[in-house]
């Protein structure tokens, strides 16, 4: 339609007709290249830290119960109104944080609509898929032990397999934003064994520190209202055991850094080592901050998050540590000649 029809759609560097704006829009999605695939786990990944870093403000500020029904806001609101024992301010900070799960939802969607229909050399990866399909199957978990947490008035152990599972959840997103720039089925890595096995217990120790600090939150003032259930377990001793975790953490940290740097490793794993020794060692200092200042909610905050930063900085290393590079799967046809060093991916 040229220029000055009525009904033109034309306007500089904009497509003329609708179709192409929605095309446009949805390429990412219905037609997906290695970037935009990486692209969209890279929103899981953000996605999935803001909700457990917004989960964990609700029950620092002990809002918990501030919308003390579910799905429901409460018996006689769906959205959130000031309850019983509850200031407006809490009600909302509670409701705002399940208002969340509707962009979490929508972004766990197009994650998995894109890993389904991502071919590249004409392959579906099936591996992406599965990783795909925790999100939206993480959100629905998440939703219904959401529930559970409310109902059962933010028992403690109902509290700390929420928070694990989130960390599950972003764990199957760092996995995939690593796995949409990898080869499949990937070749021999040229990192030593021993520190790939020690980057795995890097990973098990994290997680069993994401755990021990669940139950310190949930032994202590900071549990969520007044009136919620605590771990009836001494305070001090299970701080204790979570900073002996994280001294162990450290000591098997160090030593894969300084064995990746000796052992020539690739460039990328170092800086990866070195980016998750600075987040670790960050999270020790506003762990001992915070523990001889009495737990200020802000700081116990920041720690929080902090830890779930940590943990997406142990993922990535131990990807790194077992990183491929690309190679010739073809079984007939001549050999391809491999340059001696790819380029690397962008971290997107």
């Amino acid at each position: 339609m040229p220029p000055g029809t009525p009904g033109a759609l034309y306007h500089k560097g904009v497509p003329a007709d609708l179709k192409s704006h929605v095309a446009a829009w949805t390429r990412p999605v219905l037609s997906p290249t290695q970037a935009s695939m990486r692209r969209l786990a890279l929103a899981g990944i953000i996605a999935d830290t803001v909700i457990m870093s917004t989960g964990a403000a609700v029950r620092l500020s002990a809002s918990g119960l501030g919308c003390p029904d579910w799905p429901q806001c409460s018996a006689a609101d769906i959205v959130a109104s000031k309850n019983a024992g509850q200031t407006l301010l809490n009600t909302w900070i509670e409701f705002s944080n399940r208002l969340l799960n509707f962009p979490l939802v929508i972004i766990a969607g197009l994650i998995f609509i894109a890993a389904w229909r991502y071919r590249p050399d004409g392959k579906r990866r099936r591996d992406l898929v599965w990783l795909a399909a925790a999100q939206p199957l993480g959100v629905v978990a998440q939703a219904v032990l959401g529930g559970i947490v409310v109902l059962t008035n933010l028992n403690p152990a109902a509290v700390s397999l929420h928070f694990l599972l989130s960390a599950s959840i972003v764990a199957a997103a760092v996995a995939l934003h690593v796995r949409c720039s990898e080869p499949d089925p990937l070749p021999t890595t040229g990192v030593r064994r021993d520190l790939q096995l020690l980057s795995a217990a890097l990973v098990g120790i994290t997680g069993l520190m994401l755990a021990a600090g669940t139950v310190v939150t949930g032994t202590g003032p900071l549990a969520g209202h007044a009136d919620a259930p605590r771990y009836k377990l001494p305070l001090e001793g299970v701080t204790q055991l979570h900073a002996d975790i994280g001294w162990l953490l450290a000591g098997l940290a160090v030593a894969l850094v300084i064995g990746l740097r000796l052992s020539g490793a690739s460039p990328r794993a170092v800086r990866a080592g070195w980016i998750m020794l600075a987040a670790l060692g960050s999270q020790g200092v506003i762990g001992y901050i915070q523990y001889f200042t009495h737990l200020p909610a802000g700081l116990v905050w920041v720690h929080v998050t902090g830890s779930v930063l940590v943990w997406i900085a142990v993922l990535r290393l131990f990807f790194a540590v077992r990183e491929r590079s690309p190679v010739n799967t073809a079984r007939t046809g001549p050999a391809v000649t491999v340059p001696s060093r790819q380029p690397e991916p962008l971290d997107l």
